[in-house]
């Protein structure tokens, strides 16, 4: 039975780039798949894109491309990307210049365009998951990204791509799309396209499933953390699959490991809403198959919903944020303190925010008060308040750094900022109606 190996490249935008030249390398790959987009960072992307036309990709992805290009193009493995973020295209012509720059000339890339829906759902009654409609948000509207499926990542391999630059793309679909074109794969083949979203799912947050995120000392014990191997699968035609990494590579891959990522951001196992099928991951066995390696078998999928999901970003204000570290005997008395000053200031001076936090990071930053506890040596106050206006949210930072010769003994380390609130909200659209098509660069 015919197989393919397909490797994770990435799991996230900002994610180390030596596991996958290690893929690259050794891996013995026929696709190498990078996936960098959540939500916010597609709403952040089109806000670049607005102040440059050629910007909106990811910032790593000339220096992704120009550490695996060379091995990729000697050994002919494929890549398939959604770095393209909120500008396939620009994107891909980046990829193009980096290769050029390389030596690599003739490089086939193929830009899926599309998922942009922003133009055509401005204005529309469309309901947002937590109430309203798109129509309401007016202005603060800053982008809407359909996840589209795997079709025209298949496609664009179909007619040679040797890179797919995608922008908004369902995770899954990344690597989906490269098993129905090897495998030729139908697209109403339910039990097939379920399976193949198990290997996708397992496979899009790279280092999650080799111990990264798994890593408890005590507990999960992971060798090796700092050379962490990313995962990659040897998939069959019928959809099973071994998960494993290379050989001598840090982390582990274990059935618990992958037991983990299964779950991982998965609300019914048993339909798993995606765009090329609703996959049923209830019938999925897991089990041993040697030293870092864990065969997956069964799984299963039905017919596709009919809609997408969208990713709607809107502009929700302004953070305003202010830190200060105490230090030593009572510094966790000083702590609050300070946090009551800085409190009290803000009411003086007429502040106005939408939402403040008060917080003491290292006593009830994250699990709030707890009766008993002992009384750390060091303690962190942030202050943190999403506003109107950059103006009104400097005003937080501003009063933490008048704390230095107005508040507590012997505070230190001050750190403020101001930054830009993108809210990510959701709905859906019919599937038949972003307009995805396919453009082609050559190196």
């Amino acid at each position: 039975m015919k197989k393919v190996r397909i490797g994770a490249g990435s799991g996230f935008s900002g994610d180390r780039i030596e596991p996958a030249v290690e893929l690259a390398e050794r891996g013995g790959l026929r696709y190498l798949v990078f996936e960098c987009l959540a939500e916010r960072t597609i709403a952040l992307a089109q806000l670049a894109r607005r102040r440059d036309p050629e910007a909106g990709y990811d910032t790593l992805l000339a220096a992704r491309m120009r550490a695996v290009l060379p091995a990729c193009r000697r050994q002919g493995i494929r890549i398939v990307t959604n770095m393209g973020a909120a500008n396939p295209l620009a994107a891909a012509r980046r990829v193009a210049e980096v290769a050029r720059g390389l030596g690599l000339s003739g490089l086939r890339i193929a830009a899926v365009t599309g998922d942009d829906v922003t133009d055509s759902l401005r204005g529309t009654d469309a309901a947002l998951d937590e109430g309203g409609t798109v129509a309401a948000l007016g202005n603060r509207l800053v982008s809407a990204n359909a996840y589209i499926g795997a079709q025209p990542i298949m496609e664009a391999l179909a007619a040679g791509a040797e890179v797919v630059v995608t922008g908004r793309v369902a995770d899954p679909a990344l690597f989906l799309g490269p098993l129905m074109h090897e495998f030729g794969w139908a697209a109403d083949d339910w039990t097939r396209l379920g399976r193949g979203t198990v290997v996708g799912h397992l496979l899009e947050c790279a280092g999650q499933v080799t111990g990264g995120y798994f890593a408890d000392p005590g507990l999960k014990e992971v060798p090796d953390l700092a050379r962490l191997g990313f995962p990659l699968a040897e998939v069959s035609e019928d959809g099973m699959a071994t998960i494993t990494k290379v050989p001598g590579s840090g982390g582990r891959v274990t059935a618990a490991t992958v037991k983990e990522q299964l779950l991982y951001e998965v609300h019914d196992p048993a339909r798993y809403l995606q765009p090329d099928v609703v996959a049923d991951f209830s019938g999925v066995r897991i089990e041993p198959a040697g030293e870092d390696a864990v065969r997956v078998s069964g799984g299963d999928g039905t017919a596709r919903t009919g809609t997408l999901k969208v990713s709607v970003g809107c502009h929700e204000g302004w953070f305003g944020e202010g830190g200060i570290s105490y230090a030593g005997p009572g510094a966790a008395a000083r702590g609050r303190l300070a946090l009551e000053i800085v409190r009290e200031r803000l009411r003086l001076i007429g502040h106005e925010a939408e939402e403040l936090r008060f917080e003491l990071i290292g006593v009830d930053s994250i699990l709030g008060p707890a009766a008993g506890a002992p009384e750390p040596r060091e303690v962190r106050v942030r202050v943190i308040g999403r506003c109107a206006s950059p103006e009104e949210a400097e005003r937080i930072g501003h009063e933490v750094d008048s704390l230095y010769l107005n508040g507590p003994a012997s505070g230190g380390g001050v750190v403020k900022s101001v930054r830009e609130v993108i809210g990510i909200r959701s709905c859906l659209i019919p599937e038949a109606e972003p307009r995805i098509g396919l453009t082609w660069v050559e190196a």
